[in-house]
């Protein structure tokens, strides 16, 4: 949990600045998200690791040795823990009326033990055993909040990347041509707090920095958001990084003092060849002597 309140001032977008340092243009195989390495953990918990492979769903100690086996029909993709429950969305092996969505798995941390099983694409941890878990698509656009038995406690009409703090914020990820997808925060009781407007349907994963300020690669900008809300302009990219009205994978990653944003446009005629776009820029804390601070956490 963050050392900040979320009730400090709305500063936090106006804290940091970036330069772009190099600018390259090349031709070739987009730079997917990376994969999984063999054996690494779908999630953590102190010395326990949540492992997941076709079929399973595996609990290891520090030691490699397996405590328990759950046995599922798809393919584990993402394990969030909280309390003594862990969440596990699932591929399924094959297309159904919901595509290659799973079920979205509440297991028991101590024995594996299906608590609870339920439907959505992406998740993530709050406290006491409690998960949010999103659907987009179908005609569907809403987040749900589950207690550790699997009961809803609430729900809200919104649904993206979630940065989970001292409160659960959302970058929207609608898919509309023109988007309706803004930053937000959901409130208990279905509440939502709107905040500014994206221009892309499809956002990448933001940056959560150390005092929870989110950079988002929006168009041709990366924007901030702070807790509040609040935002800004960190850096224009140029016309080179906006929708060019083609398919484009986007993608903003963090590396110490660096970032790097990518933009990888398919060729109409060959939808097997990218033009592969990347802005590298050194980020740094304003009126510091240093670079990049970690005074706190989302």
């Amino acid at each position: 949990m963050s050392s900040f309140r979320e009730d400090e001032p709305a500063a936090a977008a106006g804290r940091w600045s970036a330069k772009v340092i190099e600018h390259r243009c090349t031709e070739g195989v987009p730079p997917y998200e990376r994969a999984r390495a063999a054996g690494e953990p779908l999630a953590r918990r102190g010395e326990m690791a949540v492992h997941g492979a076709v079929g399973r769903v595996t609990l290891a100690d520090a030691d490699g040795h397996t405590r328990w086996t759950h046995a599922c029909a798809g393919v584990p993709n993402a394990a969030h823990v909280s309390g003594d429950r862990v969440l596990v969305t699932t591929d399924s092996l094959e297309y159904t009326p919901w595509g290659f969505l799973g079920p979205a798995l509440l297991l028991d941390l101590a024995d594996g033990r299906l608590v609870a099983e339920l439907r959505g694409e992406r998740g993530a941890a709050r406290g006491g055993g409690r998960f949010v878990l999103g659907l987009e698509g179908y005609g569907l656009f809403e987040t749900r909040e589950y207690d550790r038995d699997g009961a809803e406690t609430d729900h809200w009409p919104s649904y993206g990347h979630y940065v989970v703090g001292t409160g659960l914020r959302v970058v929207e990820a609608d898919r509309r041509v023109p988007t309706r997808g803004r930053v937000v925060r959901l409130l208990p009781g279905g509440t939502i707090t709107r905040g500014p407007r994206l221009s892309d349907p499809q956002p990448p994963k933001p940056v959560v920095l150390p005092d929870g300020t989110l950079l988002i690669l929006d168009g041709g900008l990366i924007r901030t958001v702070g807790r509040q809300l609040d935002t800004g302009v960190l850096a224009d990219l140029g016309p080179d990084a906006g929708s060019r009205g083609t398919p484009s994978l986007r993608s903003l990653r963090r590396d110490g003092e660096l970032l790097v944003a990518t933009v990888s446009e398919q060729h109409p005629a060959e939808p097997t060849r990218y033009t592969v776009r990347t802005w590298t820029l050194h980020l740094r804390t304003t009126g510091t002597t240093g670079t990049t601070g970690t005074t706190g956490t989302t």
